[in-house]
Order: C-alpha cells, then structure tokens, then sequence
C-alpha cells in the first residue's frame, strides 16, 4: 500500500516543475565552483591549494544553504499539491491510513534528495576532473560529506513538511523555511544544538559524524511527532 501511495505522489508531482529543482539544486552548487574557480584558478595554484581537499571543502560549504533552501521548497510544493485541489478528504477517503499518507510524502520528499544529493556528487566529481585537481581523487570523501550533509538535514525536512502539511495557510512554512535558510547562511556562529547547524558539519569538536548521528536521531523524532499530531487532526 505505501507502495502505491508513492507511486501516486510521484504521479502527482509531474509537471509540477520539482524534478527540475532537484536537478537544479545541484548544479547550482556546483555552477558557483565553477565561477569561483573560473575566476580565481591562479589564485588556488599560487596558495598551493588547488586540490581535491579544498574543492571539496569549498563545495560542502555552500551545500547546506542550497539543501535546506531546496526542503523548503519541495515541502511547500508537496503541501500545496493537496490544498490548491482540496484533495485531502479524498485522499482520507480512500482506504488508506493517515501515517501511510504522512509516511508516503516524507518518502517521496527523501527520495527527491537523494537523487539530488546523487546528482551533486556527479557533478562535483566531474567538474574536479575537468579542472584536473592536484592529488588522487577522494571518491570516498566526497560520497561520505555529500551524504552526511543530507542525513544531517533530516531534522529540517522533518520540520518543514509537519509545519507544511498541517498549515492551513503555506506562507507558515515559507517563513519558517526562510528563517531557517538565514541562519544555514550563519551556521558558523550557531549554538551546536541547533538543527539548521547540523548540515554544515561544524562543531565544536570537529567531527561531523556527531552531526549525522543528531540528524538521524532527531530527524527520527521529529518524523514520528509529525506523523502523530498529523494523524490527530481534522482533515483540511
């Protein structure tokens, strides 16, 4: 059944633009290298860091604000889906259960990042090919922080589509998104503790597996209290 519900919500989103910004996420973070480094490859060679290390550092740097900016808006397209039809009570009607519904768009909505989380990892990697980076290339390296990225942003995903699917009005959602979005611009100077700090992988210990596990765990928790007071409430 939860199959089915998701095969429905991919039905759902097509034509709809968000295949689009999933790929474009991606490429726009990898578009800012390619400015970055377009404009200053002499600089890069001259302070001796023109390497994989660095590419990589540069490119997991404007990650979390494109991904975070990215969760708002899919959350808010999923949402909105359903409330510019009034298909809710239809969706309700059919025999199906109100987590599978929940269960189905944070499905889909994880599915859309990781396609776009695959993405930026080809792209990323072809362009460092192409600007021929010194040193071996660290296919692990950029797999691992490209994904640990994405698993500390569950927290948020988890946020935005709550806030998304119970808000009457989107422009909740898209405040808070943007709110968010704000402080992932700022997360060096963030308390630890916050969920918009966690995509950027800093800490005060300096390992960002603390950052994935807090994304998981809380990203968890966050999901099920979602789903709950999803269930709990009248249909729209």
């Amino acid at each position: 059944m939860i199959g089915k519900l998701i095969r429905t919500d991919f039905m759902k989103i097509r034509r709809k633009g968000i295949w689009f910004l999933t790929v474009l996420g991606p490429f726009g973070v990898v578009a800012l290298q390619m400015v970055n480094y377009g404009l200053r490859k002499d600089w890069f060679i001259q302070q001796d860091i023109y390497s994989w290390f660095y590419y990589i550092r540069n490119v997991i740097a404007f990650t979390p604000f494109a991904l975070i900016l990215g969760i708002v808006i899919l959350t808010s397209f999923m949402a909105s889906i359903e409330n510019e039809t009034n298909a809710w009570k239809q969706v309700i009607a059919l025999p199906v259960t109100k987590w599978g519904v929940y269960l189905s768009k944070y499905t889909t909505l994880a599915i859309l990042l990781v396609v776009s989380t695959c993405l930026l990892t080809l792209f990323s990697l072809g362009f460092g090919m192409f600007l021929g980076l010194d040193g071996g290339i660290p296919y692990l390296d950029l797999i691992k922080y490209c994904f640990y990225t994405f698993f500390a942003s569950l927290p948020v995903l988890g946020l935005q589509l709550w806030v998304a699917l119970v808000s009457k009005n989107q422009g909740i959602p898209i405040t808070l998104g943007i709110f968010g979005v704000i402080l992932s611009y700022m997360a060096y100077f963030l308390p630890d503790w916050l969920i918009w700090k966690w995509p950027s992988l800093d800490n005060q210990w300096d390992e960002p597996i603390i950052n994935v596990c807090l994304g998981l765990a809380v990203g968890l928790a966050i999901y099920l209290v979602g789903m709950i007071d999803f269930m709990r409430r009248d249909v729209k």
